[in-house]
C-alpha cells in the first residue's frame, strides 16, 4: 500500500465518525423545524410565505459564506451576552447547515400535507377527529413518502455541504480534500470524496427503503432502514479511541503546506510532553488569530507582517526586530495573546517571475515591474489582494496590472508554471521558487513589512510553565533553508512526502 493511501486511509475513520456526526445532527434539526414549519404552513398562508422565502433565500447563499457568516456572528453574540459561546468548530457548522437543510423538508413537507385529497380530510373531521388525531393518524402517513423525499434530498445536499465545515475549523472529510488539494496529494482527496459520496449514497439508499416500506406498508423495509439508520447515529455518537491520560490541546494551521507541516511539528513536542492533540487546519489568517484570542485554539503558527498589517491595522513597515516587540507588547495588552518567539526563519509575501520572462522584460525590482504591468497578468493567493499589503504595494508603486486573478497557492504556482500568469505574490520560504526557476523581485520602496515566523499561544496557555517549556525548543531553531526543503518534501511533484513526514524530517534537523 502506498504511504499516501495509507497515510489517508488512517485519518479517515475519525473523519468519517465527525462527519456523520455534523451532517446527521445538521439533518435532524434541520427535520424537526421543517416539519414544524410545514405543519404550520400548510394551514396558514401567512406562515406560508414568509417560512417559504426564507428559507429559498438560505438556500441561495453559498454554504461557505453561510458556514464563514456564523463565525463572527457567534464571536459578536458571545461577547454582547458575556457567554463562553464557541464561535470555531461544531456549533457555527451544525447552525448553518441546520439552514441549508431546511428548504427541501419544509418544501415537500408544506406539498405533501397541501396535496391531500380534501374528501379525506372532511372524512377525518366527520368522524370527530381532533385537528391532532387528524394529523397524526391521517395526514402525516399519507404525506410520509414526499416529506421523505424531501428529507433524502436534505441529506445528500448537507453531506456535500458538511466537507466545508473544516474552514471553520469542525473536522470533517473536507479535512481530507482541502489539504489533499493544497499539497497536490490527489490520493487524500479521492478518498475524502470517495468516502463523502459513500456516505451520501448510504444514507439516501436507506432513507429510501424507508420510503418504500410506507408505500408498501411493509413493516420488515421500515424497521430495517430505521435500524441501520439509528446504528449509524449511534456509531456516531461513539467515543473514539483515546489515548491514555494527559490534556487536549488544540492547535491551529491556515491553508498551505508550510502551516499543516508546522502544526504537525507543534503536535510531536507536545505529544512528547505528553499531551493529547486535536487539528483545527485550513484556517483564513483573521480567523485563525481570532480563535486564538478566544481560546477555541491553544497554539499556532502566524507570521509578523500578517499580524501588524491585519490584525493591528498598521501600515508602516519598521524593521523586524521592533515589529516583533511591537506586536509582543500589543496583542499581550489587547488580546492577552503571547508570542512565545520566531522559529527562526521569515516567510515573506514576495512578487515573483518567471526568470526568462523577468529577463526578456528587463524587470528586477517593483519599480521595474510598474511599468510593465498594464501588460501582465498577477496570480495571487486567495487572501492577498484584500489585505493591507497588496493595497501598500498598489499605493507605493501604482501597479495596475492587466488581469489579476486569485488561486489557493498550489493552483497559483502551477498558474506560473503554465504560463497561466506572469507574476505570482510568492511565499520566499517556499520550496517552488527555487525548483520552478522563479525570481523574486526587489522592494526599493519597503512597502512590504517583514514576516518573521511566530509561534503564538492562547491566552489560557500564555502562564502554563510546562506548555511553553514544551514548545521553546522550537524557538530559533528552523533556519529559512531547512523550511524551504521541507516545503519542497510536500509540494514536489514526484516522491512526494505527508506534511507529517515532512515535520519528523525537520525536527530530526533542528539547529541547536
Amino acid at each position: 500500500m502506498s504511504p499516501a493511501l495509507s497515510d489517508s486511509l488512517v485519518a479517515l475513520p475519525p473523519l468519517l465518525q465527525a462527519h456523520l456526526l455534523l451532517s446527521g445532527s445538521a439533518v435532524a434539526i434541520g427535520a424537526v423545524i421543517g416539519l414544524a414549519l410545514a405543519i404550520a404552513s400548510a394551514r396558514s398562508a401567512a406562515v406560508r410565505r414568509p417560512a417559504l422565502a426564507l428559507a429559498g433565500l438560505v438556500q441561495t447563499v453559498p454554504a461557505l459564506a453561510l458556514l464563514a457568516l456564523f463565525y463572527p456572528a457567534l464571536l459578536i453574540l458571545g461577547r454582547a451576552s458575556g457567554l463562553a459561546i464557541p464561535a470555531l468548530g461544531f456549533l457555527p457548522a451544525l447552525l448553518a447547515l441546520s439552514l441549508y437543510a431546511l428548504l427541501p423538508i419544509l418544501r415537500n413537507g408544506v406539498a405533501a400535507l397541501q396535496g391531500i385529497d380534501p374528501g379525506i380530510i372532511e372524512a377525518a373531521d366527520g368522524i370527530g377527529m381532533t385537528a391532532g388525531q387528524r394529523l397524526r393518524l391521517v395526514e402525516l402517513p399519507l404525506g410520509a413518502p414526499v416529506i421523505l423525499a424531501g428529507i433524502r434530498t436534505a441529506s445528500v445536499w448537507t453531506i456535500g455541504a458538511a466537507t466545508l465545515a473544516t474552514t471553520v475549523g469542525q473536522p470533517s472529510l473536507g479535512d481530507l480534500i482541502f489539504s489533499g488539494l493544497q499539497t497536490e496529494n490527489w490520493v487524500r482527496v479521492l478518498v475524502g470524496c470517495g468516502a463523502a459520496a459513500a456516505l451520501a449514497l448510504a444514507a439516501d439508499g436507506l432513507l429510501a427503503l424507508v420510503e418504500s416500506g410506507l408505500a408498501q406498508r411493509s413493516r420488515g423495509r421500515i424497521a430495517a432502514g430505521l435500524a441501520i439508520l439509528v446504528a449509524g447515529i449511534a456509531l456516531a455518537f461513539a467515543p473514539g479511541p483515546r489515548a491514555d491520560g494527559g490534556e487536549i490541546v488544540t492547535i491551529g494551521a491556515k491553508n498551505f503546506s508550510e502551516q499543516y507541516i508546522l502544526a504537525s511539528l507543534i503536535e510531536r513536542r507536545l505529544h512528547a510532553a505528553g499531551y493529547r492533540t486535536q487539528r483545527r487546519d485550513n484556517l483564513g489568517s483573521t480567523v485563525a488569530y481570532r480563535a486564538l484570542a478566544a481560546g477555541d485554539i491553544d497554539v499556532y503558527v502566524d507570521y509578523s507582517g500578517t499580524l501588524w498589517a491585519n490584525i493591528l491595522g498598521r501600515s508602516d513597515t519598521p524593521d523586524a526586530a521592533a515589529m516583533r516587540r511591537t506586536l509582543a507588547r500589543a496583542l499581550e495588552r489587547r488580546d492577552h495573546v503571547r508570542i512565545l518567539g520566531s522559529l527562526g526563519f521569515e516567510n515573506a509575501y514576495a512578487f515573483a517571475m518567471r526568470r526568462g520572462r523577468a529577463d526578456a522584460l528587463g524587470i528586477a525590482s517593483l519599480d521595474d515591474l510598474a511599468r510593465a504591468a498594464p501588460r501582465l497578468a498577477l496570480a495571487a493567493d486567495l487572501e492577498f489582494l484584500t489585505r493591507p499589503e497588496w493595497r501598500a504595494v498598489q499605493s507605493a508603486y501604482r501597479l495596475d496590472f492587466g488581469s489579476q486573478r486569485s488561486y489557493s497557492p498550489t493552483f497559483m504556482y502551477r498558474a506560473i508554471a503554465d504560463g497561466s500568469a506572469d507574476v505570482i505574490s510568492a511565499f520566499s520560504s517556499d520550496g517552488r521558487i527555487a525548483a520552478l526557476d522563479l525570481v523574486t523581485l526587489a522592494d526599493p520602496r519597503h512597502a512590504l513589512p517583514s514576516y518573521d515566523a511566530l509561534l503564538l499561544v492562547a491566552p489560557r496557555r500564555a502562564g502554563d510553565r510546562r506548555f511553553t517549556d514544551a514548545l521553546a525548543p522550537l524557538i530559533g531553531s528552523i533556519p529559512v533553508d531547512r523550511m524551504r526543503a521541507a516545503n519542497y518534501m510536500v509540494d514536489r511533484d514526484t516522491g512526494k512526502s505527508t506534511p507529517d513526514a515532512a515535520a519528523a524530517w525537520l525536527d530530526r534537523g533542528r539547529a541547536p
